[in-house]
């Protein structure tokens, strides 16, 4: 697989699992954009790519939860390329709490805006760089909490309408851009592993038979599959069955 001529958008890319995903697309020699909430950490990721000889890479800040950050984001990314190949909406925050009351306001306004609304205003303030593309792609993370009916252990109910809120406005954007070409893939995975390093060696011996938790790099191999397909081959979703019927978050990177 070969990815050199495309340019990719990874939010929630400082650490696990977009951490991961840049390495992997460096890996087949994609052009990288990556972001974090704070700029050092998406720095890091870009240095560590740049250390193993992908020098095709930059990092921003980019705060999910704020949408001046966001709209800084997305010009800084203008300046930078005239086209995005794909975007992958990673970022967003995790919040547990045993009960509705467990958790501050703040808390529920942050991982709704961060998770939600900040999927919305990337995805929004790309959408130029997208379109200049010849095979735009917008992948999305959402998580099995995503899926009605869904239950988790200890998820709180803020995350629960982060996540749905992300599964009503691909739904609806991929309608909307199906027309103009653009293919918006999204992915429900459970609770799944994305606690090995990429640059460790145990990150290419996980164990991923039948009775094997999920693995960050089985979800990886998805989106690369999905956005690797001819242009009339439109994955609009991945959904995931669960190890246990209470396993059912993600395991995306905080923003």
């Amino acid at each position: 697989m070969d990815l050199t001529d495309r340019r990719v958008v990874i939010t929630g890319a400082g650490r696990d699992f977009g951490r991961a995903l840049a390495h992997h697309f460096a890996g087949l020699g994609a052009e990288l954009l990556l972001s974090a909430r704070s700029l050092e950490a998406a720095e890091r990721t870009r240095d560590e790519i740049r250390a193993r000889g992908h020098d095709r890479v930059q990092a921003f800040a980019c705060d999910l939860a704020d949408p001046a950050s966001i709209r800084e984001f997305a010009a800084a990314v203008g300046r930078s390329t005239d086209r995005v190949d794909v975007l992958v909406n990673n970022g967003a925050r995790w919040l547990q709490g045993p009960d509705l009351l467990s958790v501050s306001d703040e808390d529920v306004a942050d991982t709704i805006a961060s998770g939600s609304t900040g999927t919305v205003l990337v995805t929004k303030n790309l959408l130029p760089l997208l379109l200049a593309s010849d095979r735009p792609d917008v992948v999305t993370m959402v998580s099995a909490c995503g899926v009605p009916g869904a239950r988790h252990s200890v998820a709180h109910e803020a995350y629960f309408a982060a996540k749905h809120g992300q599964k009503g406005f691909t739904e609806a954007l991929s309608l909307r851009l199906r027309p103009q070409g653009v293919r918006v893939i999204s992915l429900f995975p459970p609770d799944f592993d994305s606690s090995r390093d990429p640059l460790s060696p145990e990150w290419d011996t996980t164990p991923r038979g039948a009775q094997d938790p999920l693995a960050s790099q089985s979800v990886i191999d998805c989106i690369t599959f999905a956005i690797q397909q001819p242009r009339d081959c439109y994955i609009s979703a991945f959904h995931f069955e669960p190890m246990s019927p209470l396993a059912t978050a993600d395991g995306t990177s905080a923003s």
